[in-house]
């Protein structure tokens, strides 16, 4: 009765039948009495919700899709897939969402929060959708199973990925409008336009640096936390990501599932084999601010930056000589150590180097690899022939300090810095 207090409940005590036949040897449980509890009508309308929820009464429906929902609210939460409503911003980055919840998660990228930790590794997931997913790396699980080969796969969008092999699809639908990239799936192709339009929302609050995409920034988190917790159970290593340790790990199984379409070698890492691409298409991308020269790979440009800076970090312990490479101080090291293994079957002499010894082999053999393509002309050692190829370019990349000269080759370069110190 709506208004008054809770009255005493009612003791309504059930008469116990006669036993089925096949049940006179069970013993019979004690029957206790029944509680009767009278409801508000706040709790009375919360029970009819219930039981539309659990019970199958869907009483409002899309006119879009035809779809049932129990409570309006449902309906109104789905219209929103069909007008594309986003209602709920994030204030950090001003990304839209249809629903509360889905904001709510995309809060957590933000503020670093995972509140869903594995029992068996402690690694903690700002979802719990990502906890499961995780999860079946120590199950083993794998229950979406490709009907055409019978393999398996932890994950539903790698089975549809897997499936395009048997059905022929197309296998990157998604074109960006700015370049020729292909993608598989739309949130790729998304976040690829991040590149065009230089959008970075995701921020470092401890160095302020921002980032296109998460797996960066928390890739970058490392650098200030130091943590590695993916080791190698083969020699100890440890990793900041996983997808590093799993790269590592191929040096120890000897897997190379990268190879070259021009030629026979493959590589365990996908960089290595872009960069080894290079050789072939001659794409130089690296180039020097100071004097316009081009390298295929960032850690040349690094060290050919040294001769510029006058910087040599790596210094002979045996005496007061440093070096900009360090494979120039390998070599001087030998110097030292007087060292020579590879010695020339044509003649007596000896090389610290493998490369010079074959560089020796042609003065026996006169072969001449290397040809300018301005002349006629062609050289034993590839470095003469880039020395020669200054004089039809014009380039001077040896420049002197203390005045504005520049000249073709280093020793010229050294004879000219005399002149200053007369």
């Amino acid at each position: 009765i709506v208004g008054q207090g809770e009255p005493e409940p009612l003791q309504i005590k059930e008469e116990q039948e006669e036993p089925e036949p096949l049940q006179t040897e069970e013993k019979q449980e004690e029957l206790k009495p029944l509680q009767i509890k009278y409801v508000s009508t706040n709790q009375t309308s919360c029970l009819k919700a219930h039981m539309k929820t659990n019970f199958g009464e869907k009483s409002f429906t899309c006119k879009e899709c035809d779809r049932g929902f129990s409570q309006i609210s449902h309906l109104k939460r789905h219209m929103r897939t069909h007008t594309g409503e986003k209602p709920f911003t994030c204030k950090e980055c001003g990304k839209g969402f249809s629903q509360m919840y889905n904001l709510k998660t995309h809060m957590r990228i933000h503020t670093g929060e995972k509140p869903f930790t594995c029992k068996e590794c402690d690694r903690s997931f700002s979802r719990t959708s990502s906890r499961k997913t995780h999860m079946k790396i120590h199950t083993g699980e794998k229950p979406f199973t490709c009907k055409e080969c019978d393999r398996s796969f932890s994950q539903i969008s790698n089975l549809k990925t897997h499936m395009k092999i048997h059905t022929g699809e197309k296998g990157k639908p998604f074109s960006c409008k700015q370049c020729d990239k292909s993608f598989n799936r739309a949130f790729n192709l998304i976040r690829h336009m991040k590149t065009h339009t230089g959008e970075k929302p995701f921020s470092c609050k401890t160095c302020y640096r921002s980032f296109s995409r998460i797996y960066i920034l928390k890739t970058h988190m490392a650098v200030h936390t130091g943590e590695k917790p993916f080791t190698c159970k083969e020699c100890d290593r440890s990793y900041s990501q996983l997808s590093h340790l799993k790269i590592h790990m191929r040096t120890h199984t000897g897997e190379m599932p990268f190879s070259c379409k021009e030629c026979d070698k493959s590589y365990y890492c996908v960089s290595h084999l872009k960069r080894h691409t290079r050789i072939h298409t001659g794409e130089k991308p690296f180039t020097c601010k100071e004097c316009a020269k081009s390298f295929r790979h960032e850690p040349t440009l690094k060290r050919h930056m040294r001769t510029h800076t006058g910087e040599k970090p790596f210094s002979c312990k045996e005496c007061v000589k440093s070096f900009h490479h360090e494979s120039t101080l390998k070599r001087h090291m030998i110097t030292h150590t007087g060292v020579k293994p590879f010695s020339c079957k044509e003649c007596d002499k000896s090389f610290n180097q493998v490369c010079h010894l074959e560089r020796h082999r042609r003065t026996h053999t006169g072969e001449k690899p290397f040809s300018c393509k301005e002349c006629d002309k062609s050289f034993s050692c590839v470095s003469n022939l880039i020395k020669h190829r200054r004089i039809h370019t014009g380039e001077k990349p040896f420049s002197c300090k203390e005045c504005e000269k520049s000249f073709r080759r280093g020793h010229h370069l050294k004879s000219h810095e005399k002149s200053h110190r007369r």
